[in-house]
């Protein structure tokens, strides 16, 4: 089988003479992908494949008036974006591996609409255009996509590769092999009998999971605004301040420096709402001596950060809840200093529960605080905020995951968590969101600050 470098120039390695002045996103803060990186990842995933035929989605507009989107009616696919870096409705990518290493890529684009693009604003069309964004040499009208696929099927290949639309992997976990339901393109695609159909995610997911230069850009510039929030959030605290007002604040700062969409709803709990993990309405108001949970991440450029901090809202944290966030900082912190190449996240889960057992002392008797933590460690960041890839995988260097111990005792109303996102390096570790103050004091003297001062 040939390298993934020789596939490369196979699949358009002369794309360097090509101009740079079009670009995919070319309205988007974060820029647009390489068309160099894209290449290299559709040559990976051609590796993987060895044979056979992998198709890729766009993802569809979603209904403003039936599914109430919360910021536009179009996210592209992750897993189509990875590969083209567009965000094109009704397009697919076509990779066709051979063992031989003759392996062709063809993206299929719908043709221009005029009329629609009144509506939708313009469209990208097949084209020289197209091939100059993704760095694709074949480019054709959608209308080709089926009966070409067709064709390469019946001319006996052994392997079909397809994708699982987001809508439906809750059900169908993914696996296409659950037919029309879970894989839409087997309710048009004529499949030969004897083709091995299979999941095309699992494999992209795999290359997801290591990230290359542009994803530890885009991730790098989501930390660094979802820090910026968390900052501009500890100014506006005070008891009697609404949990939707803290919320504001947050989300003002996303879209204020370029961030176009939030990772997942802003977690913002106060008092009872500290202890619960995913509260994301942000109805109550606040009072002296709350503790408030801040959960949040901007996504930008398809990247989304995940910062997890605990406020006192009054300033200070009573000596209680300074004895539980100091157990839950110390926690972390053994956990983050065990990340290295080859460890894994079941692995990092041990220390950190073994470092908050024999730590608790009285803390949280009759029991140890550990019986208070009551989720997971990590899990991946990237293009998802609980990204894709196996968990049992050893953690190698361009991966990035969170560590996020926390205590949540109900009866006190008492809730601390505290996450971070590390990536794995050679040697050991970065703390990409390590400049936003974790330290109990640092807190404080954070919430201090005045609020323009912190926003940057």
């Amino acid at each position: 089988m040939l390298t993934s470098l020789r596939r490369l120039v196979l699949l358009g390695g002369c794309f360097a003479l090509l101009p740079l002045t079009v670009q995919a996103q070319t309205e988007s803060p974060a820029g647009p992908v390489p068309p160099s990186l894209l290449q290299q990842r559709r040559a990976r995933l051609l590796d993987r494949i060895g044979e056979g035929i992998a198709i890729v989605h766009a993802a569809e507009p979603r209904s403003i008036e039936g599914e109430y989107p919360q910021d536009s009616d179009y996210r592209e696919s992750n897993d189509f974006f990875y590969l083209t870096g567009l965000e094109t409705p009704g397009a697919s990518l076509v990779l066709l591996a051979h063992s031989t290493g003759e392996d062709s890529v063809m993206l299929y684009v719908p043709a221009r609409d005029p009329a629609a693009e009144v509506w939708t604003g313009p469209r990208l069309g097949p084209g020289p255009e197209a091939q100059r964004i993704t760095g694709v040499q074949d480019v054709r009208p959608a209308g080709r996509f089926e009966a070409d696929v067709a064709g390469w099927l019946r001319s006996g290949r052994e392997a079909l590769y397809v994708d699982v639309p987001m809508a439906r992997r809750a059900a169908c976990g993914g696996d296409p092999t659950g037919g029309p339901q879970c894989a839409p393109i087997l309710e048009t695609l004529d499949v030969p009998g004897g083709t091995r159909v299979a999941s095309v995610s699992e494999h992209i997911a795999a290359l997801r999971l290591v990230k290359d230069a542009d994803e530890l850009r885009r991730l790098r510039e989501a930390i660094r605004i979802t820090g910026a929030a968390h900052r501009a959030a500890a100014a506006a605290l005070e008891p009697g301040v609404w949990e939707y007002e803290v919320e504001a604040v947050i989300e003002y700062t996303f879209r204020s420096m370029g961030a176009e969409r939030v990772g997942f709803p802003s977690i913002v709990g106060s008092g009872p709402f500290s202890t619960i993990l995913h509260y994301d309405r942000s109805r109550r108001r606040t009072a002296d001596g709350d503790l408030i949970v801040i959960d949040i991440g901007a996504e930008y450029g398809y990247y989304s950060a995940d910062i997890t901090r605990t406020y006192p809202v009054s300033g200070r944290f009573t000596d209680r809840q300074r004895a539980v966030y100091d157990l839950v900082l110390s926690t972390q912190q053994a956990a983050i200093d065990a990340v290295r190449p080859g460890t894994t996240i079941g692995a990092l889960t041990r220390i950190a529960r073994e470092h908050m057992r024999a730590n608790s002392g009285d803390l949280c008797r009759p029991v140890t605080c550990d019986a208070y933590f009551i989720h997971g460690l990590s899990h991946w960041l990237g293009m998802d905020v609980h990204d894709v890839g196996s968990y049992d995988v050893p953690l190698a260097p361009g991966m990035v995951l969170t560590i996020e111990p926390g205590i949540y005792i109900p009866d006190e109303e008492l809730g601390v968590r505290i996450e971070d996102d590390v990536l794995v390096t050679a040697d050991g570790h970065e703390l990409l969101s390590g400049s936003l103050p974790r330290d109990a004091a640092a807190i404080e003297q954070m919430m201090q600050q005045p609020a323009r001062a912190l926003q940057r």
